[in-house]
Order: C-alpha cells, then sequence, then structure tokens
C-alpha cells in the first residue's frame, strides 16, 4: 500500500526517482549530437566537399609559398615563382571546379570517351615531344603551361570506367566475368602501359587503386577480386624490380642504412622535419629542412615540411581533413541512386584519399616512397587542377542526394533577389 502510495505522489521537478537533482547534459554530449545531426543533414557532402577543398588548397598555396622560396632564391629567380605557378593553377582549377558542380551526370557520362581519346594521344605525344622534368619527360608544353597527361588520364578512366560498368548493368551482363573485365581490364592496362612511358609508377598505382575502387562497388566476386589483387602486386612487384632506383627506394624501406646524408637522406630527414616540429610546429616559414634538406619539398614531401611548421596539432588537422573527404564522398556514393554515380563517387573518392594516405603514410617512413604528390596541397599544376574537377564533379553529384535539390531550393533566393538584397532593394510587402 505504501508502495502504491509513493507512485502516485507527483515528483518535484528536475528531481530523479532517486531524490537528487536530475543532471543536465553535459556540454560534450550536446555538441557532438548537433554534430551528428549536421552530418545527417541532405547538404551535408556538399558543404563538405565545398568547404575542405577550399582550406586544402588555401594551405597548399602557404606551404608552396614557404617550400619553394628557398629553391627559387638558391637558383637567383623570384621567390614567389613557385607560389605564382600554384596560383595560376587554382585560377584555372576553381572555374573548372565550378562548371563541374553545375554540370549533370549525364554529362560526365559524355565526356568518358573524349577524354580517353585525349589522354591515349597525350601520353602517345608525351615520348615524342614532351618536356624532361627531374630525369623523366611526363609533361607537353601548351603554350606556356605544362601539362601532364597522366592526370587527366585518372579522371578519363574514372568515368569511362564508371560508364562502361553502369551500362553493363543496366543489360544484366555483370554476372558473367568476362563481361566484368572486358575491356575494363584491357582499358586500365592499356593507360598504364603509357603512363609507364613517362617512368611513373605512382600515377599507375593510383590508376589501378580506381580500377579496384570500380570493380568492389560494383560487387565482383571475393575470389576474382582476390587474384586481380595478387596478378596487381605481382605487376606492380615486376616494375619495381626492373628499374634500379625503384628497387633501391623498396630495399633502403626494408633495410634502411641509417645514413642523412646519402641514400636515405630524404626519409631520415623527412621524418626529423616532422618530429622537430613538435605539438604546435616552429611556425609559417620557420623550417630549417626546407633549406636543401629535404629533397622534393615542395612536392613529394610537403608534408615534412607541413609537420615540422604546424607541428602534430596541423598534421592531424590535414589528416582530418581527407578523413572528411573519404566520409563525404562515401555518404555520396552509398546515397546514389544511380549506378554511374555510384561508382563515380566512390572511385573519386578512393583516389584522392588513397593518395593522400600514400604520400603521408611515405613521409612517416610507414610506406615506400612512391612520389605521389599531397592532392591539392603539393606544387603542380595539372594535378591540382583534376583534382578539383574530380571534386566539382563529387559536389555535383551531392545536389543530387535525396532531399538535397529541395534544401538547395529552399535555402538559395535567386540571383536576382541576392542582388537586391545587397543592394537593400529588396522590400517585400506585408
Amino acid at each position: 500500500m505504501e508502495d502504491v502510495e509513493q507512485a502516485a505522489r507527483p515528483r518535484a521537478s528536475g528531481v530523479a526517482a532517486t531524490g537528487r537533482p536530475a543532471q543536465p547534459p553535459s556540454p560534450a554530449r550536446g555538441q557532438l549530437a548537433a554534430l551528428i545531426a549536421a552530418l545527417q543533414r541532405p547538404l551535408a557532402s556538399y558543404y563538405l566537399i565545398l568547404g575542405i577543398t577550399t582550406l586544402l588548397v588555401a594551405l597548399g598555396l602557404v606551404m608552396v609559398l614557404s617550400t619553394s622560396s628557398v629553391a627559387q632564391l638558391a637558383q637567383g629567380a623570384s621567390p614567389y615563382s613557385g607560389f605564382q605557378h600554384q596560383l595560376v593553377g587554382v585560377l584555372l582549377g576553381l572555374p573548372c571546379m565550378w562548371l563541374a558542380a553545375r554540370a549533370s551526370p549525364g554529362l560526365f557520362r559524355a565526356a568518358a570517351y573524349p577524354l580517353m581519346f585525349v589522354s591515349i594521344v597525350g601520353l602517345l605525344l608525351v615520348p615524342l615531344i614532351g618536356v624532361k622534368s627531374g630525369g623523366a619527360t611526363r609533361y607537353l608544353e601548351i603554350g606556356p603551361i605544362p601539362f601532364q597527361p597522366s592526370e587527366l588520364a585518372k579522371l578519363a578512366f574514372l568515368l569511362w570506367g564508371a560508364d562502361l560498368l553502369a551500362r553493363k548493368e543496366t543489360l544484366k551482363q555483370l554476372s558473367d566475368w568476362r563481361h566484368l573485365l572486358i575491356p575494363l581490364l584491357p582499358g586500365a592496362g592499356l593507360l598504364a602501359m603509357l603512363v609507364m612511358l613517362g617512368d611513373d609508377l605512382g600515377t599507375t598505382f593510383v590508376l589501378l587503386v580506381i580500377f579496384l575502387a570500380l570493380l568492389w562497388v560494383i560487387g565482383t566476386p571475393v575470389r576474382l577480386y582476390a587474384g586481380l589483387l595478387g596478378m596487381i602486386g605481382l605487376v606492380l612487384l615486376i616494375l619495381i624490380v626492373v628499374a634500379g632506383y625503384r628497387f633501391q627506394r623498396l630495399n633502403m624501406f626494408f633495410h634502411p642504412t641509417a645514413n642523412p646524408l646519402g641514400q636515405d637522406m630524404q626519409p631520415i630527414q623527412g621524418k626529423w622535419a616532422v618530429g622537430s616540429g613538435g605539438l604546435f610546429g616552429v611556425g609559417l616559414g620557420a623550417s630549417r629542412q626546407k633549406w636543401g634538406w629535404v629533397p622534393n619539398d615542395t612536392t613529394d614531401f610537403i608534408f615534412a615540411i607541413l609537420g615540422e611548421e604546424l607541428g602534430l596539432v596541423g598534421t592531424l588537422c590535414v589528416s582530418l581533413l581527407y578523413g572528411g573527404l573519404a566520409f563525404a564522398g562515401l555518404r555520396i556514393a552509398g546515397r546514389a541512386r544511380d549506378t554511374f554515380v555510384r561508382l563515380a563517387a566512390a572511385g573519386a573518392t578512393a583516389w584522392i584519399v588513397v593518395q593522400a594516405i600514400v604520400n603521408i603514410g611515405a613521409v612517416l617512413g610507414l610506406l615506400p616512397i612512391t612520389g605521389v604528390p599531397l592532392p591539392l596541397v603539393s606544387s603542380g599544376l595539372s594535378s591540382l587542377i583534376v583534382t578539383m574537377v574530380a571534386l566539382g564533379m563529387l559536389m555535383s553529384f551531392a545536389k543530387r542526394e535525396p532531399g538535397a535539390e529541395e534544401a538547395l531550393a529552399a535555402a538559395d533566393p535567386g540571383a536576382a533577389r541576392r542582388v537586391l538584397s545587397w543592394l537593400g532593394l529588396d522590400r517585400r510587402r506585408e
């Protein structure tokens, strides 16, 4: 009877059943809940890609200015030459990214075969009329601007492979492994061989990553996928062994000689640069290792100088930014209703994120040095422009997620109304 009476009594406001005041939710838990809610919004992927790309491009300009100024001064040139070259890439890449973000998936599918043709022709022209740089011929001179066809080949193969597999799925042909691999596998092999004419194993590796990502997303049987992995691993091993300098790099990775001024100079000095940054770094522009101690510090090893100048906090922030790109890209692929969009989004995400992981892993000594640049940060006009186009494509796909078009229509008042609002003339009658 007493228990019934106690249960029937009204509880005081803010008092728990134990008689203690109810604890308000912690601020950290509330912030986490707000973050999760924000990431579940229809346009979360779109704004993540836009914001992260902006941050990485701005960081790249700063780091290229910091690292390239030393080499330019040593050559008697302007310390801003490298920065100006990277700025040209940004100014060319921004309108390309904007156009890609406004394009439809059908336009990307239509561009797949022309881009493949242009890439193949460009790769064939490189050994004939290409410009030699760093001991290898990989560039074509297009007016005053050097361009690397192997970078365009990444985007071309991604679009071509995604369109090819999407068509085959529509025709119900992917249950046969021959339709799954042909002509996708020969196409990947052809591009890889043409890229290797320029002695570019890093780009070849990225092409194979795109190939594997497309097959994984389309649902390749495990046995077939494992066989392809073994075959690709064997081919890459052969390509490493037949080239003396590549085999030397692999041998240094497994058997380092600990000579910071000899053949191990780049990996050792790179790790010293990262380690000397401490928690918050020595400050932007204050790196000591960039003064001739870290080879290729504006391209392959720019992350080492970034770690020295921005410290552990800076490297973790950059890593989180690439993690955000991975989340956004995979979210787009997972929510896509169209097979082509799903394949292209997953392939572009794998390309950019795996390339970043390989670059960072090489600097930290966790992976062998492959020579791939850090996306959007390393110096390189061709890589920067093509990567920005791929991210613009992801933004286009993000605008077609469920609920995204409605959210955009509600958020965008239109160009005319925006202009009137800026001028203070948008007076709505009550």
